[in-house]
C-alpha cells in the first residue's frame, strides 16, 4: 500500500516479493466470484453471516480452484513448495471474506502434524483425501481446557493392533462437516509431556455410533464456520491412525503450531487488506467543511498510522514465513513472536479505521461499508487461534535471558537474514525434521548490528539510517533490562 495525495492505493508486490502465479490467478478469480450472484458475492456471505449458515458456495469454489493442493506438500503430490506463497493465498481470501478464510484454510492446520510426522504416520492417505477436497480438523481443545495441552482428559487405549478413544473433542473448527480430524490423545494415566499422543481419525472407519458430533457452538465473529465438536465413546481406530511416536503428541503438537502460527498472520494481513480498502473508499466518498476528509489533518493522521501498522504487520509476517525455511529451527522464538504481535496490531488498525468510519463501522447495512461490523468482529477470534497472544508472550518471556539481544554471537552466521530476506534469495525447502521446541539463538536479534551497519554504508544521512540506529540503541536497552 502507498499514500498520494491523501488516499491509500494498494499495490500487488507486497514487500517487494512480486506476485507468484498461483497469488496472480486467485486473485483474478477471486474478483470475479465477487460480483453479484458470484459465490463470494458480499451479500451473499451476509446473509451466510446473519443465518450463521456456512459459506459453502465459498468454499466449493476454492475447491474448484485447487486451494487444497498448496494444502499438501509437495512431496505427498501436493503444491505447497513456500510457506510464504500460501501466506500470501490464504491472505487474498481473507482480504474478501474472513470466515471462509478461517473455514477453509483449517485443513491446512488439520493436516500439519501428519507432515510434520512425515513418515511416521498416514501422510499418503492424508493427502489423497485433501486433494480430493476433504476438510481436516484439528482436534486440540477440550471443555473446560483453555490452552493447556496437559490438561486435555480424551483418553488413548490399546485395543487389539489398534486403539479405542473415548472423551471429547470441543471447540473445534471443521469438527462436523468433515470425515477427519487429528485427535491429541492422552495415552498414559497421568499424561505428562510424554503421555499424549496424535491419531488421525476417520469417521468412517468407526464403528456406527462411536463418533458423535457435539453442537455449533455460537460466537461473536466467524458465526458462519463449522465451530462444533466430537465425542468419542470407546471408537476403535486402526494401527495406521497413529501419527509420529506413542508419547511423541505434545512434542508434535507444538513444533507443528510454529508453522500454523505463522499461517495465522495471513488471516490479519487479509482484514488488514480489508479494512484498508474499506477506509480508503470512505476517504474519497466523504466530504466535511467542504474538503474531501482525506485533506483533514486528523483523518490523515489516523489513516496515516493504520497504513504503518500494515505495513508493519506485513514485515513481520514475511520474515517468519521465510524463516520457517531458511531458520526453522528457531522457529519457536520466531512464530511466537508473529503470532503475538500480528493479530494484536492489526486489531489496533481496525479500532482506528472504525473510529473514522463512525457509526458506519457498527451498522451492517449502511451501502459500501457493512462489510465493516462483520470484518471487526471475524478478526477478533484471530488473536486465541493456535494459542493465543499471552500464551505466546509467557512462552517468549521464559527464553528471553537466554536468547536476550546482547549476547555474543558468531560474526559470520549462514543464517543470517541480512541473506535471505533478499528477494532474490532461493529459500531452503521447508524441512519440517528441523523444526526444535528451544531455539539455540535468534538470528534476527543477532544480525541486526550487521543490517544496521550495512544500512548506513550505503545511506550514511537518511533518516532510515538514523531510525535504525535508534533501533538498535533501544535493543541494547532490551537486553539489559532482561
Amino acid at each position: 500500500m502507498r499514500a498520494t495525495g491523501g488516499v491509500l492505493h494498494s499495490t500487488r508486490e507486497d514487500l517487494g516479493v512480486g506476485r507468484r502465479p498461483a497469488v496472480a490467478d486467485l486473485e483474478e478469480h477471486l474478483r470475479e466470484w465477487s460480483r453479484p450472484g458470484g459465490p463470494f458475492d458480499p451479500g451473499l456471505l451476509a446473509a451466510h453471516e446473519e443465518n450463521e449458515a456456512f459459506p459453502a458456495e465459498a468454499c466449493a469454489a476454492l475447491d474448484a480452484w485447487g486451494l487444497p493442493g498448496f494444502y499438501v506438500p509437495s512431496r505427498y503430490g501436493g503444491r505447497q513448495e513456500s510457506l510464504d506463497e500460501f501466506v500470501a493465498l490464504l491472505r487474498r481470501i481473507a482480504a474478501r471474506d474472513l470466515t471462509v478464510a478461517v473455514a477453509h484454510g483449517k485443513t491446512f492446520l488439520g493436516g500439519v502434524c501428519v507432515w510434520a510426522a512425515g513418515e511416521e504416520g498416514p501422510a499418503g492417505f492424508l493427502a489423497r483425501q485433501v486433494l480430493a477436497s476433504e476438510p481436516v480438523a484439528w482436534g486440540l481443545t477440550e471443555p473446560g481446557g483453555g490452552s493447556d495441552l496437559l490438561a486435555g482428559a480424551l483418553t488413548a487405549g490399546r485395543h487389539g493392533s489398534g486403539w479405542r478413544l473415548s472423551g471429547r473433542k470441543w471447540p473445534v473448527n471443521n469438527a462436523t462437516r468433515g470425515n477427519l480430524m487429528c485427535v491429541l490423545a492422552r495415552t498414559e494415566p497421568g499424561g505428562g509431556a510424554r503421555g499424549f499422543t496424535v491419531f488421525l481419525i476417520d469417521k468412517r472407519a468407526t464403528p456406527q455410533g462411536t463418533v458423535r458430533p457435539l453442537p455449533k457452538m455460537p460466537t461473536h465473529g466467524i458465526r458462519g464456520a463449522d465451530i462444533s465438536g466430537l465425542e468419542f465413546d470407546e471408537a476403535r481406530v486402526p494401527a495406521h491412525a497413529l501419527v509420529g511416536s506413542v508419547g511423541g503428541g505434545i512434542e508434535l503438537v507444538l513444533k507443528s503450531l510454529q508453522l500454523t502460527r505463522i499461517v495465522c498472520t495471513a488471516l490479519s494481513l487479509g482484514a488488514g487488506d480489508h479494512g484498508l480498502a474499506l477506509l480508503r473508499r470512505f476517504l474519497t466518498e466523504r466530504r466535511l467543511y467542504g474538503r474531501a476528509l482525506a485533506e483533514l489533518p486528523h483523518a490523515r493522521d489516523a489513516a496515516g498510522r493504520a497504513v504503518a501498522r500494515q505495513f508493519l504487520a506485513e514485515v513481520v509476517a514475511h520474515t517468519a514465513a521465510r524463516a520457517a525455511q531458511q531458520i526453522p529451527e528457531q522457529l519457536s522464538v520466531v512464530s511466537a513472536v508473529a503470532k503475538a504481535f500480528v493479530p494484536s496490531l492489526i486489531q489496533g488498525q481496525l479500532r482506528l479505521i472504525g473510529d473514522l468510519l463512525g457509526a458506519r463501522g457498527f451498522l451492517a447495512d449502511i451501502e459500501g461499508y457493512g462489510a465493516f461490523a462483520k470484518l471487526e468482529r471475524d478478526h477478533q477470534v484471530v488473536p486465541l487461534f493456535d494459542g493465543s497472544t499471552w500464551v505466546n508472550r509467557a512462552g517468549l518471556a521464559a527464553v528471553l535471558p537466554v536468547l536476550r539481544p546482547g549476547r555474543r554471537r558468531t560474526a559470520s552466521d549462514a543464517g543470517s537474514p541480512v541473506h535471505w530476506l533478499r528477494t532474490d534469495h532461493a529459500l531452503d525447502p521447508l524441512d519440517t525434521d528441523r523444526l526444535r521446541l528451544m531455539a539455540p539463538r535468534d538470528a534476527v536479534l543477532g544480525a541486526l548490528p550487521g543490517l544496521v551497519a550495512e544500512l548506513a554504508a550505503e545511506e550514511p544521512e537518511s533518516d532510515a539510517t538514523a531510525l535504525a540506529r535508534a533501533l538498535l540503541a533501544e535493543c541494547g536497552g532490551l537486553s539489559e533490562a532482561i
